[in-house]
């Protein structure tokens, strides 16, 4: 089949792009053609890149409607997949292509102003869908300025309506998790054209596993932004009575605060912040850890990050956020603390640290749930069927 993938980047940059490139890859390795159209530059692998697509349609060479219609005249995909688009421009000009369109959906981008779901000053998770609420009283119209320069933007009412509108229209919708899905339809996306395909990371066969020693070792790994919660596991850690070692892996820009946190909660010998780790020098510390912590307050889609310690057989801790507790089953994997409960975190990081063979069984578990459930391979045999179904159908409607 020939797709015509869609992207706000080009080259490796982060999450979104590495799942991009990998899924085309593998796409390709399987015999089908790859387009791109495709935003800014990212200066990262775009060689690799340039290989894996045959048609490459820039955005930053004109009007984005004409390169839309000129990229489909030209490469004439059977599916068009939309990867990460912000630009409602080219969104539109793909629903009036009237060809088969199917949307990733990464985060909550598509329904939420904020694109975060819950209350920066309170954390409050948000369960409505978008409405004049998201104006008076969330104030959700005016949000942090993330690419630089003022530190406040605006953002549309009438443009996320509308957004929301032509999204509605497309075949289908690519999701990670039920909890995504049940956002889609709260915003009343038709639930019969929303599909779970986890966007798990092409991972090595790995034979190592947790040594669960008498370092007590406690494992965060993800960026530290506001939402991820790293203020409030400092918190929750400052608690234990049991002797314990944490390594925070990553980068953000919470990262200043929650250092001087940590020096203030008198945890600078116990708690150490190691900043970003390639992807294999991970191993080496998840080898050595005795459970991995997700301390997200804001509902994370999916929490990738988790799976990472399942793949070494380390249980998990983590808030009920969001899509966490479709991988992380309490009490069989790991342990679910209430959200912002910070006790009860405390308690069930204990509970783990203080019973070895129970964090040892857990972890077992979680590494058999990855390796079924969560494989590579499967993803893109299940995104590579659902295309074929999707073309099937258009022919179908084209002659019934």
């Amino acid at each position: 089949m020939r797709l015509l993938f869609v992207h706000e980047r080009f080259g490796a940059m982060a999450g979104a792009e590495v799942n991009a490139y990998l899924t085309a890859t593998e796409l390709k390795a399987r015999g089908h053609t790859l387009g791109i159209i495709h935003g800014q530059g990212t200066g990262k692998n775009e060689t690799g890149w340039r290989e894996t697509f045959s048609d490459c349609y820039s955005l930053n060479n004109g009007d984005v409607s004409a390169i839309v219609g000129k990229a489909i005249d030209q490469f004439k995909p059977d599916v068009i997949y939309v990867h990460k688009m912000a630009d409602l421009g080219v969104i539109e000009a793909l629903v009036h292509s009237n060809r088969s369109l199917v949307r990733m959906v990464h985060d909550h981008d598509i329904y939420c102003m904020r694109s975060y779901k819950y209350n920066p000053l309170t954390r409050k998770i948000c369960t409505r869908a978008t409405s004049p609420y998201c104006i008076f009283p969330c104030a959700a119209a005016l949000t942090r300025n993330r690419g630089g320069g003022i530190p406040l933007k605006w953002v549309s009412y009438l443009d996320k309506r509308k957004e929301i509108r032509l999204n509605r229209r497309f075949d289908r919708m690519v999701v990670a998790t039920n909890y995504m899905k049940d956002e889609l339809v709260r915003n009343k996306f038709d639930q019969r054209l929303i599909e779970i395909h986890a966007p798990v990371p092409r991972t090595i066969e790995n034979s190592l596993r947790a040594s669960f020693s008498d370092r007590n070792l406690i494992l965060y790994s993800g960026q530290i932004i506001r939402g991820k919660g790293v203020d409030v596991l400092l918190h929750s850690l400052a608690q234990l009575k049991y002797p314990f070692e944490c390594i925070i892996l990553g980068e953000g820009n919470h990262k200043p605060f929650c250092e001087e946190l940590s020096r203030k909660l008198g945890l600078t010998d116990r708690v150490h912040f190691k900043g970003f780790v390639p992807q294999e020098e991970l191993r080496n510390f998840y080898s050595e850890g005795s459970l991995t912590v997700m301390s997200s307050v804001w509902p994370e889609p999916f929490g990738a990050a988790g799976l990472e310690g399942m793949r070494y057989g380390l249980p998990i801790v983590a808030f009920d956020a969001g899509g966490i507790k479709e991988w992380l089953i309490d009490g069989y994997n790991g342990l679910l603390a209430p959200w912002m409960d910070i006790a009860g975190f405390t308690a069930r990081v204990e509970q783990l640290l203080s019973n070895k063979t129970l964090a040892r069984q857990m972890g077992e578990r979680g590494r058999l749930l990855v390796r079924e459930k969560y494989s590579f391979a499967q993803y893109i045999q299940n995104l590579e069927s659902m295309f074929t179904r999707v073309i099937s159908e258009a022919r179908s409607r084209t002659h019934p």
